[in-house]
């Protein structure tokens, strides 16, 4: 009797080795599995010159245009931030993202684009106030002198401890 070789021996499947059909969703073969659940997304188009919130304002939504103001579970965010400088940069910061995308795709709004450059100006004069006043807000601006001065106090947490005295 023929000796059956090794080859052949380790492809022949065991009768506990079966091929049994495909039951879970496996995402590790880096493609669309056959039995994933469809999806189907909507993002709301936005015309030319659309309504806008005041930048503090939508900063606590999470967008500056209330036409995509689509709160999640119909929770809305109206908890207003501080008044103080680092807010009103914070909300300038994000009204200028806000801007900037809403610009990718809408060139020639010279209203937008005109707003865009006034926060811009706001924006800037009130990081180099900030600064001024409380040091540097970045990294990139810890050496002005050429003396590193980013780790220099008081961190944000000795703030709340000196206002509390």
């Amino acid at each position: 009797m023929e000796q059956p070789c090794l080859k052949s021996v380790l492809n022949q499947t065991m009768p506990h080795e079966q091929q049994k059909p495909e039951t879970t969703c496996q995402d590790w073969k880096g493609a669309l599995p056959s039995c994933a659940p469809l999806a189907n997304p909507y993002v709301p188009f936005q015309n030319a010159n659309p309504k806008r919130y005041k930048a503090e304002k939508g900063l606590i939504r999470g967008t500056l245009f209330p036409g995509l103001d689509l709160p999640y579970l119909g929770m809305v965010n109206e908890k207003e931030k501080g008044s103080d400088g680092l807010a009103e940069l914070q909300a300038l910061s994000f009204a200028l993202t806000e801007l900037g995308l809403y610009l990718d795709t809408h060139k020639d709004d010279l209203e937008a684009g005109e707003l865009f450059k006034a926060y811009s100006e706001l924006y800037q004069k009130g990081v180099s106030s900030y600064q001024k006043a409380h040091g540097p807000l970045y990294q990139v601006f810890a050496a002005p002198d050429g003396r590193y001065k980013w780790t220099e106090g008081p961190w944000p947490w000795e703030y709340s401890a000196n206002q509390e005295d």
